[in-house]
């Protein structure tokens, strides 16, 4: 499960496709993100629970900095199953980050933002705040209760339109996870993959196909370069089996 876990978040620690998923999602495609004002963030927190410390660990975190200024801590989370509680997960690495702030003393304070990447084929479930997630026994509370929102994209769903503004290899992943709900038969894209380790690793973790992760080996050596010939060779060997 570690494994799986690492695998998950190496193709969206690089600073490229961090940058690009970041624009997409929060700019709508403009380029307003840039890699040389991103710097890696610790993804560990503590908390205290039942008179005991436990740690908490964040899929991918990065600072936005511009200038000397921080601008942002931004948290990627990877899903690919949905999950009820995930609204007080969130919550609790959100506020973990503003904790840190506190703890850091005087300085600016800014914003912690994250963002909930779902890879599953079927619609994430009904949960999306807070407020879903809990049982409200009596509405007199509702006034005094302060929500909290997921910032979700469920990547099987995006739009053609959406996809297209991704400038990295996550568009192939965007890619591969929509046509794989909606056309099964669909013609990969022959663009060449950056990050073709990353790229494959992330497919074997979320679709728990452990043949993307033998991909990354080919029997007459070297890697496949693009989508096209990563899924050829992969229908290829899933016949054979």
């Amino acid at each position: 499960m570690r494994d799986k876990d690492m695998t998950e978040k190496i193709l969206e620690a690089y600073d490229d496709v961090f940058a690009d998923i970041v624009n997409v999602f929060l700019f709508g495609g403009e380029q307003v993100v840039k890699e040389e004002d991103l710097e890696d963030a610790s993804p560990l927190s503590m908390y205290k629970a039942d008179g005991e410390l436990h740690e908490q660990e964040r899929d991918v975190s990065k600072f936005w900095r511009r200038e000397n200024t921080t601008l942002s801590l931004i948290g990627l989370e990877n899903q690919s199953k949905y999950e009820r509680d995930m609204p007080l997960r969130i919550i609790g690495y959100d506020g973990a980050g503003y904790r840190a702030q506190l703890l850091g003393g005087g300085g600016r304070r800014y914003p912690v933002i994250s963002l909930v990447l779902y890879f599953g084929e079927r619609p994430w479930g009904r949960v999306r705040t807070l407020r879903d997630a809990l049982r409200m026994p009596d509405t007199r509370l509702e006034p005094f209760f302060n929500d909290y929102h997921l910032n979700l994209f469920e990547i099987a769903y995006l739009t053609d339109e959406q996809i297209a503004m991704f400038k990295s290899d996550f568009r192939l992943v965007a890619e591969f996870f929509t046509k794989s709900r909606t056309d099964p038969g669909y013609t990969p894209s022959q663009a060449e993959i950056g990050h073709v380790d990353a790229v494959l690793k992330l497919l074997s973790a979320v679709t728990g196909d452990d043949v993307y992760d033998n991909l990354t080996e080919l029997p007459k050596g070297g890697k496949p370069k693009t989508m096209y010939e990563a899924m050829r060779i992969r229908d290829e060997r899933n016949i054979a089996r």
